[in-house]
């Protein structure tokens, strides 16, 4: 049986466990935390995977591989909703509608009529959207909670300690998926930074997450469930988490408010902040130097494109296939 070490039990780590230890690996993953937590870049995701969407501003590639996502996390939890996303702006910036139609594809457009029978607090308020059906979202903590427990009772091992990959790659076969923390090793990595809230809301029911087109920054409306809701989409080129924004605070909560006043009366539960990391064009990067495989860089797409790079790090270790985001720089 091979033995195989992964740094770092974020959403990367977890999925590349849960792929390895499919193929019979004895798996031990290390990381800094005993649990996951508000350390963790994937505590504070959004969940969304929206490949479709996403080709407004990504490379074609992260909508390929995100196919991939929907499929492998039903398989492998029980946090996965499959009910489609919806794009929505206020009349006066139905231009912005038009643009990110025009970049996307996998989506009918939809009337007034439409949107309330999809969404019915939202009855009156828009006039047209944007509905992909094949789109999905989950409910990101829940989702790694259930992966940690699967492959815990399929016999991966959990250590804290806050690990030197290289210590490690002098044993054996080691995946790095520390992604912001890796920046000692790839210094061509800068972190994004992400700023959400969650509000308690039970007067609002939505079904899907719904984004709201805005000419500088989109945001978006994920639903939890039980009148739970997460608010997103800021991007900010920093490495510093400490604080959210003044003005990010404002946006979010006046995105909440201009799709249903009903959320002027929200309690706010949370407010988190943490820095993506990411290479220079965005996308994803596996490198290797000898015993040591690095898988990083997955930028704002964590849930929706871990699946495929899991994939591609199994297929590298078992079967000897080149990733086709295989990165010749030395990890």
């Amino acid at each position: 049986m091979t033995e195989i070490t992964i740094i770092g039990a974020g959403v990367s780590g977890l999925c590349v466990a849960r792929g390895l230890t499919d193929r019979g690996a004895s798996v031990t993953v290390v990381d800094r935390d005993a649990e996951l937590g508000p350390r963790s870049c994937s505590w504070w995701a959004g969940g969304m995977l929206a490949p479709f969407c996403e080709g407004t501003n990504a490379d074609p590639l992260v909508v390929r591989l995100g196919l991939e996502a929907a499929d492998w996390w039903a398989a492998n939890t029980q946090a996965t909703c499959r009910c489609g996303s919806l794009v929505l702006s206020p009349t006066r910036d139905r231009a912005e509608l038009a643009h990110f139609a025009g970049r996307t594809q996998g989506y009918v457009k939809v009337n007034g009529t439409q949107i309330a029978t999809l969404e019915p607090d939202l009855a009156d308020r828009f006039e047209s959207g944007l509905y992909f059906e094949a789109e999905a979202h989950l409910a990101p903590r829940a989702a790694l909670a259930q992966l940690r427990a699967g492959l815990m009772r399929d016999g991966a091992q959990f250590l804290q300690e806050d690990a030197d990959p290289n210590d490690y790659a002098q044993r054996g076969i080691t995946v790095d998926c520390r992604g912001l923390q890796a920046r000692d090793t790839h210094k061509d990595l800068r972190g994004v930074k992400g700023e959400m809230l969650v509000l308690s809301c039970p007067e609002v029911t939505l079904n899907r997450p719904v984004r709201m087109l805005h000419p500088r920054v989109p945001l978006y409306i994920v639903p939890r469930g039980n009148g739970i809701f997460m608010l997103g989409a800021t991007m900010i080129e920093s490495s510093s988490a400490a604080h959210i924004s003044v003005r990010s605070v404002l946006e979010l909560l006046s995105a909440a408010y201009a799709l249903n006043p009903a959320f002027g009366e929200a309690q706010v539960l949370e407010i988190g902040v943490d820095c993506r990391p990411a290479f220079p064009d965005n996308l994803p990067r596996i490198r290797r130097d000898g015993n040591l495989i690095s898988s990083n860089g997955l930028f704002r797409h964590g849930f929706l494109l871990a699946p495929a790079m899991a994939r591609m790090v199994t297929s590298l270790i078992y079967d000897g296939i080149t990733p086709e985001v295989m990165d010749e720089t030395p990890a």
